[in-house]
């Protein structure tokens, strides 16, 4: 089993940034690929980040591109996200997840977190 949990969500004004934390404990953290999604009130669970286990591969969605920054550091268990010029669509629950490979879609990742809130206002 995998267990993650996410912490550095909050309340940022719009063209702000933030940092996204996740930690992992359970079985070797390099095993697997992690991705970041969110869930905004009333919209469903999207992509919005994912990395390869070695590191060298990342992916983002198109609304994020060249805002957001997926990295992770295997020695800490730890996967971020780096969140810069944020606008009020980026508010939305967090969530990382850990998987076998990286897709887009959440059906692909088997560990979640709790998620963290990210709140945006302009």
């Amino acid at each position: 089993q995998v267990q993650l949990v996410e912490s550095g969500g909050g309340l940022v004004q719009a063209g702000g940034s933030l940092r996204l934390s996740c930690v992992a404990s359970g079985r070797t953290f390099s095993s697997y690929v992690m991705g970041w999604f969110r869930q905004g009130p009333g919209k469903e669970r999207e992509f919005v980040a994912a990395v390869s286990w070695r590191g060298n591969s990342t992916y983002y969605a198109d609304s994020v591109k060249g805002r957001f920054t997926i990295s992770r550091d295997n020695a800490k268990n730890m996967v971020y996200l780096q969140m810069t010029s944020l606008k009020p669509e980026d508010t939305a629950v967090y969530y990382c997840a850990a998987g076998a490979i990286a897709t887009m879609t959440r059906f692909s990742y088997k560990y979640w977190g709790q998620g963290t809130q990210v709140t945006v206002s302009s």
